[in-house]
């Protein structure tokens, strides 16, 4: 198993942008078949060096993931991520 981690900070952290944008991670549940599953919290901290939303990804493999980089579904949240993100960060591990 390969689980896949993203951190967001958005541009606008207002909590309508974060919940909208959480939102758009959150639609690709069941869209994606090499996706196992999917988790997105929003931060409750609100520190300084905290980031806005957390993506928690699980797939069988690391040609899965390949399989999920390039998915159409995920290239049109890729899109809206380049448009509210102001940095990201990921960590990739076998679990």
């Amino acid at each position: 198993m390969l689980t896949h981690i993203v951190f967001f900070k958005l541009k606008d952290g207002s909590a309508e942008n974060v919940a909208n944008t959480a939102q758009v991670l959150r639609d690709m549940e069941g869209k994606i078949e090499v996706l196992k599953s999917i988790e997105v919290g929003i931060d409750v901290l609100h520190s300084e060096r905290s980031y806005h939303i957390a993506l928690i990804t699980k797939f069988d493999s690391m040609e899965a993931l390949e399989q999920y980089q390039v998915h159409p579904v995920h290239k049109k949240v890729i899109e809206h991520m380049l448009q509210v993100r102001e940095a990201s960060v990921s960590v990739d591990f076998e679990s």
